[in-house]
């Protein structure tokens, strides 16, 4: 079992303003849910460590993920390195250290009425059981697949705050955003991130959708369980996936190939990149991916267009096809997907009935990947046996 270094920098704080609060002083937060007892010390009542002096030695252990990094210190301050981004995550009622960096964004616990616009992350957040932590989200009740955020959009916890190049400032304000958590669409428009600070509001930028490893994707719950102080909660949940992944992971490849794409609305086929976490799923899971020969050019995007006579070449004896509806309109028959473009009839899967289709939430769920992998698995060493049992995929007919 893999574990980090939290526990012992936490214990050291509480040591440490224990013995600098008077006598009868209340030195940490009271349990959640609970008046405090009666008033603490003010920040600028205890001592501020010092940036440059602080000791960075405690890390968070990653196993995949290579986007974000973690470092603890003693008293119990949380730098969170992501991509080119520093985060300072200060502990409540503790001051922030002299001469942090400009640069350095601080975030103070508690997290709450986070504004959330990277609607990757909510699936982070649920599987924590820390919903109440979002409670303004920059995508409407009809864009979202998820039920517990629907039910909550709809018995009012949450509220649609605008999207991410047109947020409502005042209700941002109203509700007394902590943060804006978001996806780095916001990197196109600067001036809403320079808005959002000047009105005291933090901004996380999440970088998850540029992990190439699914498991990578994964293991992104571990900073959000850092944020919320939940990184037991967050480790634990990652461990057990692990643990169900493990039988798959030591099995043999199938040798079977496999192709994962959608047909858009003027006749291109959109596919994932060899390197695209969705390509190492199927890797991962068992199969080989059909389009591992695929050129383009590399950059930040994990899809391309197609054409569909390069898609029949590269993927007509595919023994498996996977169609992707986040891309697309969902599909309820092969002879849907066969209006969309009659060549696909000639294909190996069309006619031997192995075409699957994935479900609208799946890419909302981001901690969904091993459980995608252990769909693609099952269709791989079960094959039309697995219809019915799977969590993301279901097969059309």
């Amino acid at each position: 079992m893999r574990r980090w270094n939290y526990f012992l920098p936490a214990l050291m704080l509480a040591l440490a303003l224990s013995a600098c609060a008077p006598a009868g002083t209340q030195t940490s937060p009271p349990p959640s849910g609970q008046p405090s007892q009666g008033p603490g010390p003010s920040n600028t009542e205890r001592t501020a460590p010092s940036w440059d002096e602080t000791d960075w030695s405690g890390h968070l252990e990653l196993d995949y993920a290579q986007s974000f990094a973690v470092d603890y210190s003693p008293e119990g301050y949380k730098r969170i390195t992501i991509d080119t981004e520093a985060y300072l995550v200060v502990p409540e009622l503790a001051p922030v250290p002299e001469g942090t960096p400009e640069d350095v964004t601080v975030l103070r616990q508690p997290i709450q009425n986070i504004y959330l616009q990277a609607t990757a992350a909510m699936d982070c957040f649920r599987k924590l059981d820390a919903l109440d932590a979002v409670t303004l989200v920059g995508t409407d009740a009809s864009g979202w697949y998820l039920p517990e955020v629907k039910e909550a959009m709809a018995a009012g916890r949450m509220a649609y705050a605008g999207k991410y190049s047109a947020p409502d400032y005042e209700l941002l304000q109203a509700r007394g955003c902590g943060m804006a958590l978001e996806s780095t669409m916001i990197y196109h428009n600067p001036e809403v991130k320079e808005q959002l600070e000047r009105l005291g509001i933090p901004v996380l930028v999440e970088r998850s959708s540029y992990e190439s490893h699914p498991l990578g994707r994964m293991e992104w719950v571990k900073l959000y369980g850092v944020l919320l102080n939940r990184e037991e909660e967050a480790g634990a949940y990652y461990e057990e996936q692990l643990a169900r992944l493990e039988p798959v992971l030591e099995r043999e490849n199938t040798g079977k190939t496999v192709a994962f794409f959608a047909v858009t609305a003027n006749g291109m086929v959109t596919v994932r990149k060899p390197g695209d976490y969705i390509a190492k799923a199927i890797g991962l899971a068992g199969g080989v991916y059909a389009l591992n020969g695929l050129g383009g050019k590399e950059n930040a995007l994990s899809t391309m267009n197609i054409q569909m006579e390069s898609f029949y070449e590269m993927a007509r004896d595919a023994d498996i096809l996977i169609y992707n509806s986040a891309i697309e309109s969902a599909l309820d028959s092969l002879e849907q997907l066969v209006d969309k473009s009659p060549p696909l009839a000639e294909f190996k899967a069309v006619r031997e009935g192995n075409v699957w289709c994935t479900g609208k939430s799946m890419f909302q769920e981001s901690q969904s990947a091993g459980e995608m992998m252990l769909d693609i698995h099952r269709i791989l060493t079960e094959g039309h046996g697995a219809d019915g049992s799977l969590a993301y995929l279901y097969r059309l007919t």
